[in-house]
């Protein structure tokens, strides 16, 4: 997989993610935080990361995958950069600011990572003046999400007073390899390799054993909500990028939860909803909206506690519909539900971890030949994505961290790569009691990114308010139940008495059942109700069945 992402390459598709993150440098010594020392903090945690003196070394002509070495030639200021907007230094500025350098490739020759220092930013709302931004991006090759979550644990601490390591610094560099000893690797693993295949093969059998057996037991099922359909993202990409986002408490994110009360909704199905109502209401606006749902590729972690620090990917799929093609949140939301379980089930029966290890002895050379065919041949505009856009979910951490002594703001805006037929990319990532999502697209099909953006927000309030209807219904119905089942049950099991008028309808009625269904005193219904019920059955009207010791009781008890 980490191969793909290199063999995928182009100038139009630069395949690296990142991060717009915003830090308020109050809690640094003296409050303010230089350049010189984000430089200093930075080199002297290099040895927690292994992402950030490493290099990928390409074998001629991709018959092999690409190695990772130390390089020789590592130079810190070459990644970290610094740069400031000009005033006022808005929110716009540093979404374009941000989506430039996102735009342009990474030098695979060196380490494939760049962070830039964005300083002046004095006009954002909900953040003070003096605040600065870090702008990362770091290839998909090296990391994926929950990796790169490691990558910042190195690069922050839970303390701004944090002293550096006191471990010496034991890296060394590598030599670069030869092109003849690329090629002996390649064809002494050209040779390993169908042996590996054969024994993915093997491990895959009983993944394929468990889908046909869960097809057949009706586990899950295939639909053609699965099929997305043609839209507006899915055809060829330009090299611009457009950024936008909206963060959300998180709070309220799990309270949209309740909008679907009998079932474990997650906050990821929130998410997908959200997203699936944003696209409704940007493409009804376009007057463009498919009939049918659109669908996401949602990426699943399958990396172990052990492999938190290991280079490269460990994530599997399913497929997602959004919903795009319902109004109402409520039906939106049970309706992303149900999928995303069917499709768990299914990734579940196959096995994520599987399916991620099968992707890992596919010969490179075909892989690559079939990506450049893909990026220069443009036919995403005639070919058939298995998905419309990119739902990728990461957590962060619960609590602040530092940088340099400067505390992390926020995580703004999460950046990631785009493809010929995929034109649009979310990320949802949580930090502390805030969630976010934001989105990266070609600038040519979203040129207008403030719309979409205010679409999600638009979509998050109209799910919020409708989960605090939904509550506020929930409260009310329980109390304006109670009556008329013990309006019922003295109707039931009383004479045919008028009940004084002064007197409440509950507690006579329940105390009366409570001490009719009590072994020490016998309640028999008068002769005349028994009739009256008899002659209502053979006329053909139903007749009323007495309630039971355990139902008396209960409605009793309700009463009260």
């Amino acid at each position: 997989m980490d191969s793909s992402f290199v063999a995928m390459e182009s100038p139009n598709s630069p395949m690296h993610i990142g991060s717009l993150l915003i830090y308020n440098p109050e809690t640094a010594p003296g409050g303010f935080v230089r350049f010189k020392d984000i430089l200093e903090f930075f080199r002297s945690r290099m040895q927690l990361s292994k992402t950030m003196r490493q290099r990928l070394v390409r074998v001629p002509f991709d018959l092999d995958y690409p190695y990772w070495v130390e390089d020789p030639d590592f130079d810190l200021e070459y990644h970290l950069r610094h740069v400031a907007l000009p005033k006022p230094g808005d929110w716009r500025q540093l979404c374009i600011q941000t989506a430039r350098i996102h735009a342009r490739p990474l030098d695979l020759n060196r380490p494939p990572w760049e962070f830039t220092v964005v300083e002046g930013l004095d006009n954002i709302p909900g953040y003070p003046p003096g605040c600065f931004a870090f702008v990362t991006k770091v290839h998909h090759a090296a990391i994926d999400g929950m990796s790169g979550i490691d990558l910042m644990e190195a690069l922050n601490t839970l303390d701004p007073h944090t002293p550096p390591p006191n471990k010496p610094d034991t890296w060394k560099p590598e030599r670069i390899p030869s092109p003849a000893e690329l090629l002996g690797k390649s064809y002494i693993n050209g040779l390993i390799n169908p042996l590996k295949q054969v024994k993915v093969a093997a491990q895959a059998v009983p993944g394929v054993a468990n889908a046909i057996k869960g097809l057949i037991a009706r586990d899950f099922k295939l639909t053609s909500d699965y099929v997305p359909p043609r839209t507006r993202f899915n055809k060829t990409i330009s090299p611009h990028r457009v950024v936008e986002g909206q963060r959300f408490p998180l709070a309220d994110m799990k309270a949209i939860r309740s909008l679907t009360p009998a079932v474990k909704v997650k906050v990821n199905d929130v998410a997908l909803a959200v997203i699936g109502g944003a696209l409704n209401k940007y493409l009804t606006a376009k007057n463009d909206l498919p009939k049918s749902t659109m669908t996401a590729m949602a990426p699943i972690s399958v990396r172990s506690d052990g492999e938190k620090s290991d280079m490269g990917n460990q994530v599997s799929a399913m497929i997602a519909p959004l919903g795009s093609h319902i109004t109402d949140p409520a039906e939106r939301l049970a309706f992303v539900f149900g999928r995303t379980s069917n499709s768990k089930a299914m990734t579940n029966a196959i096995g994520a971890r599987t399916m991620t290890e099968v992707s890992k002895v596919n010969p490179l050379l075909y892989m690559a030949l079939g990506a450049q065919l893909f990026n220069r041949v443009s036919i995403a505009h005639s070919l058939a994505m298995p998905f419309n856009t990119v739902v990728t979910n990461v957590p962060g951490p619960p609590i602040p961290i530092y940088s340099a002594g400067a505390r992390l703001e926020s995580m703004a805006l999460s950046l990631i790569c785009l493809t010929d037929g995929l034109g649009l990319a979310h990320v949802v990532q949580s930090y502390r009691d805030e969630a976010y999502i934001s989105f990266t697209a070609c600038r040519d099909i979203m040129p207008d990114p403030e719309f979409y953006s205010q679409c999600l927000k638009d979509s998050f309030d109209e799910m919020l308010a409708a989960a605090k209807a939904t509550q506020t219904a929930g409260e009310k119905t329980p109390v304006s139940a109670k009556k008329p089942v013990a309006k019922k049950a003295a109707t039931r099991k009383t004479a045919p008495k008028k009940p004084a008028a002064k007197k409440p309808v509950d507690k006579p009625v329940a105390k009366k059942a409570a001490t009719r269904k009590s072994p020490t005193r016998k309640a028999a219904a008068p002769k005349s109700t028994r009739t009256t019920t008899k002659a209502a059955a053979r006329k053909g009207t139903p007749a009323k069945r007495k309630p039971s010791t355990a139902s008396a009781a209960r409605i009793a008890e309700e009463s009260k």
